[in-house]
């Protein structure tokens, strides 16, 4: 989905920056936000196609953002990827049961970030 307007939400600058970067390799259209309130309301504002979600976040967690998002009929549609740090089990399956359709762990090679993207984009435009 060519020109896919994408969140992408990091707490910290130069990750963010990274992500957006490859993001935009890839062709898509970056919103970015760096706290998990921010990323509440820039998703609400912008209904972007797809979130990559960090999960430790200010103000509010990715877990939080991500809930909130998919228990609204309005947004549970948006694909969201949480990209994170954190990778024991458990972490990842409360990503997996808070509604994130895929949960990838940091560092994170390009081409694996922009496949999952593509993947996520293709199941919703079919």
């Amino acid at each position: 989905m060519a020109n896919a307007r994408i969140l992408a939400v990091d707490d910290s600058p130069t990750i963010l920056e990274m992500i957006k970067a490859i993001l935009i390799s890839g062709g898509y259209e970056v919103i970015t936000a760096a706290d998990g309130a921010e990323a509440l309301e820039k998703a609400r504002a912008e209904m972007p196609d797809l979130i990559l979600l960090d999960v430790m976040l200010p103000k509010l967690d990715g877990y939080r953002v991500c809930r909130l998002l998919k228990f609204d009929q309005k947004y549970k549609g948006i694909p969201i990827i949480m990209l994170t740090a954190k990778t024991e089990e458990q972490a990842m399956a409360t990503g997996i049961r808070t509604g994130a359709n895929q949960y990838l762990t940091k560092p994170i090679e390009p081409e694996r970030l922009l496949s999952a993207v593509a993947e996520e984009l293709d199941k919703v435009t079919g």
